[in-house]
């Protein structure tokens, strides 16, 4: 067996002393991890994806079997390289770096564990739509560090996975329909049945409305001469489709009570009138009413525009 001369590298730093043949023994498992690692990444990736998992899962766990095969190599590679060193002395070594790199890492690696635990259980994906805290957009990757969020004005914006994974996640698109609600207030001498069936009606009306859940019309407040009446109606679950609904659904409605003779409740005002105004509008004589003192004193009236 043939050595390496005494004055290299492995003899200063008091390693064993490699051979030749082992050193080429040993680049060459590690060149048959790395093949092996590319075939392992890429059927790891099918199988994912036959699981059903997300782009951004799919991408981080293959890239992460590919890694541990190449390091199983290595860890090969070296014992065959340097016979006399012990996997237990190497995996002390490991655990003594791990602790300092947890220390001096331990936000980069906080992160990266949550997101490990975000792509593992897969409750969003990449084109989900999403809110958390004072964010709400699309979800364009998810990294191992950071949750890239495209909000719904076209800015980026970079999340901690430890805040995704800590924090209350909103999915909005988690299911394909979502209700939407939208109050008016009606007139209180209106007949409130017929305001309910008519807006019902306007509402299915709109393809944009789905059919079932069907919508609903309920009155919730009576207050001060007002008839609240909430709108409850399902659509898509996408920011767009919410919103495209909501704004057939006033359109539609007001123009179906204003056909109908509905009227709102801002349509009715309460005037307090003093005599002087009361007298340019000839609904008061010019000089008060003697006995009585009637026309100094102000009138409430209703006045319907």
């Amino acid at each position: 067996m043939v050595h390496l001369p005494e004055s290299n590298w492995a003899t200063q730093v008091d390693l064993p002393q490699p051979s030749w043949e082992g050193m080429g023994l040993g680049v060459g498992i590690l060149a048959a991890a790395v093949l092996l690692a590319l075939v392992v990444r890429a059927g790891f990736a099918a199988y994912l994806r036959w699981r059903g998992h997300g782009r951004s899962a799919v991408d981080v766990f293959s890239k992460l079997a590919g890694w541990v095969v190449v390091v199983l190599g290595l860890g090969v590679a070296l014992a065959i390289v340097f016979p006399s060193v012990q996997p237990v002395d190497v995996l002390g070594g490991l655990g003594i770096v791990s602790i300092a790199a947890g220390i001096a890492f331990q936000t980069v690696l906080g992160n990266m564990f949550a997101g490990i635990m975000i792509l593992a259980g897969g409750r969003y994906v990449v084109g989900d739509q999403i809110g958390v805290g004072d964010v709400q957009g699309e979800v364009t990757d998810i990294s191992l560090n950071v949750t890239m969020v495209r909000t719904f004005d076209g800015r980026q914006v970079l999340i901690p996975n430890q805040v995704m994974h800590s924090d209350v996640v909103v999915v909005q698109t988690g299911y394909e329909q979502v209700r939407t609600t939208v109050t008016v207030q009606i007139d209180a001498v209106a007949d409130p049945a017929r305001a309910q069936r008519i807006a019902v009606e306007a509402m299915s009306a709109l393809p944009l409305v789905q059919r079932d859940p069907a919508p609903q019309a309920l009155l919730t407040i009576l207050d001060k001469g007002a008839l609240t009446l909430e709108l409850r109606f399902w659509s898509g679950a996408r920011q767009l489709e919410t919103r495209e609904a909501q704004h057939a659904v006033i359109a539609k409605v007001l123009a179906a009570f204003t056909e109908a003779g509905v009227r709102l409740a801002d349509e009715v005002q309460t005037i307090d009138a003093a005599p002087d105004l009361l007298r340019t509008l000839g609904m008061l004589p010019d000089s008060p009413v003697s006995g009585d003192d009637e026309g100094t004193r102000p009138s409430r009236r209703r006045v319907r525009p």
